[in-house]
Formats: structure tokens, C-alpha cells, sequence
């Protein structure tokens, strides 16, 4: 199944996404559930959070995973949903 997770930094997350992105991205792309996945970004170009496109088994699984993102373990998000979501087109 699919699932997208959508999450908002903190107000004040710049710093913590910007030491933690190595390790965010290797962890992207150790993954064989991440279908796409890129930043959320503000009206000035700036990354204000991340969208990523979840292929796993269940909502378990979406939930586990999100919960060892290294951006979730150093305390970036304001807040994060996973939401099943039915891929129409691509």
C-alpha cells in the first residue's frame, strides 16, 4: 500500500534539518519503501518540511518507518501525518 507522510518543520527547524539531511537522505535511500520523496518548500524557496511517498505493507509499516527518519528522531517536525493514498497516474 501506499501512504504519503507529510510533515511540517518546527518554526525554528532550519538548523536541525540542515545537520541532520545526510543523515536523512541516507537513510531515503537505504530504504526500499520510499517511492518518491522531496522537501516541502515556502514561497521563497526555502524547505519548510518533507513529502515522501511510502510503498509498505500496512500502516505499521509506514508508521516504523517514519518513526526512525532521522529528522523525526532529532525533533524537526511540527507535526506528521500518514495518510493512505491511492496512486492514479505514474
Amino acid at each position: 500500500m501506499f501512504v504519503a507522510l507529510t510533515a511540517h518543520d518546527k518554526a525554528d527547524g532550519l538548523p536541525i534539518r540542515q545537520e541532520n539531511r545526510p543523515d536523512h537522505l541516507a537513510y531515503l535511500k537505504s530504504s526500499d519503501a520510499v517511492a518518491q520523496a522531496g522537501p516541502l518548500l515556502n514561497a521563497e524557496g526555502g524547505m519548510i518540511g518533507s513529502l515522501i511517498i511510502l510503498d509498505v505493507p500496512d500502516m505499521a509499516g509506514a508508521e516504523d518507518w517514519a518513526a526512525h527518519d532521522p529528522y523525526a528522531k532529532a525533533g524537526l517536525f511540527q507535526s506528521v501525518t500518514l495518510t493512505h493514498w491511492n496512486r492514479v497516474i505514474g
